[in-house]
């Protein structure tokens, strides 16, 4: 069984390279579900467009792929809706 909270906080090991904050504080993750071995996670940039998105994506599913018992990780990325500040968490404003 994955346990989410470990989900989580592997997440909060990537960081978006542009800004020194992990992507868990920056408000990027939307959602994170766990169905067995399988790990599917939500999740949005900072901007459209954003060169980095691939180079995140693979980060998340690296990091949340070393978390005991994941089998597989999806990443979705999505623009709706779209990332703003006042999305970050009061640690990282």
């Amino acid at each position: 069984m994955v346990d989410e909270k470990a989900v989580w906080e592997s997440l909060k090991n990537c960081f978006d390279p542009e800004i020194p904050i992990n992507i868990v504080d920056l408000g990027l993750i939307y959602d994170v579900k766990v169905d067995d071995g399988l790990v599917k996670i939500k999740m949005t940039l900072t901007a459209p467009g954003c060169p980095m998105s691939s180079f995140l994506a693979d980060d998340v599913r690296q990091k949340v792929s070393a978390v005991d018992n994941v089998k597989n990780v999806i990443v979705d990325i999505v623009w709706d809706p779209l990332w703003n500040p006042s999305m970050m968490s009061q640690e990282a404003k």
